[in-house]
């Protein structure tokens, strides 16, 4: 008879079956055999096969670009050039010896998510001269947005060449407009496309405008574009638009801004 590990039967009938000393050295095996498999060891649980921790790498938005408090170089007391002549002035830039630069932003036709969390975060204060066509019925938005509004005509005509009651009309009627909307009256003017003669800078001196606002700079499609020069210079005035390209182009700004030295400020605080 063969014995394995813990197969312990018939093992007291072999016992028997031998005499004298053979019969106590089997009974020792027996007891040999039992201690062995008491100490058996129980099976093992399945080893699992666990795949090392993945890392997940997040992409986040870059950091704003941050600029020193507004007017960290101190103040400039500067005002709109007279009207003379019945006639708003034209502005292009500020005349200031400090590093500022100031950021406009046009008619209001995208609404685009993002602007107002990108002007908080980057600590300025941009300029508005919006169309009523584009922000009617849309006081929500722009309330929301850290900015000061301006006109920019109801329906963005180019103005250049028309009759002084149509060019009165545009003008004084987006004025009323967002005096109504937004609880005070603006002071300054921009025309569409830039486009303006003697009857347009009358016309908005009747409606109360201090000055005519043009540009030194653009952005469009994530690109500044400079009239002169390759880099932005003290006094600029920047133009936007609300495009879906807006982040991009506010992006391109403030970068640019950064990169020449420059910190955005209010325009309207230069043309009081």
């Amino acid at each position: 008879m063969t014995l394995t590990p813990c197969n312990v039967i018939d093992l007291f009938g072999v016992i028997h079956s031998v005499g004298g000393r053979l019969r106590v050295a089997a009974a020792l095996a027996v007891v040999a055999i039992l201690v062995s498999c008491a100490r058996e060891p129980e099976p093992r649980a399945p080893v699992l096969t666990t795949a090392p921790p993945t890392t997940t790498t997040t992409t986040s938005a870059p950091p704003p670009v941050m600029f020193p408090p507004p007017y960290a170089y101190g103040t400039v007391q500067a005002t709109a050039p007279p009207i003379t002549g019945g006639l708003v002035p034209v502005v292009n830039r500020i005349a200031t010896d400090k590093p500022y630069v100031f950021i406009t932003i046009d008619d209001g036709a995208i609404k685009h998510p993002a602007a107002a969390e990108m002007m908080r975060k980057a600590g300025i204060r941009p300029s508005l001269f919006l169309n009523t066509k584009y922000i009617e019925g849309q006081r929500d938005y722009f309330k929301a947005l850290p900015v000061t509004v301006h006109s920019h005509t109801s329906t963005h005509p180019n103005l250049s060449g028309k009759g002084y009651d149509f060019q009165k009309n545009e003008i004084c009627g987006n004025a009323d407009f967002i005096t109504g909307e937004y609880g005070k009256r603006p002071t300054l003017f921009r025309p569409p496309f830039g486009n303006h003669d003697n009857t347009t800078r009358k016309a908005a001196a009747d409606c109360g405008f201090k000055a005519l606002v043009m540009w030194t700079a653009a952005v469009n499609d994530g690109r500044v574009q400079f009239q002169a020069g390759d880099k932005l210079n003290r006094g600029d005035i920047v133009l936007m638009h609300f495009r879906t390209t807006f982040a991009e182009d506010f992006q391109a700004f403030l970068d640019r801004a950064k990169a020449d030295g420059l910190t955005p400020v209010p325009l309207e605080d230069f043309l009081a």
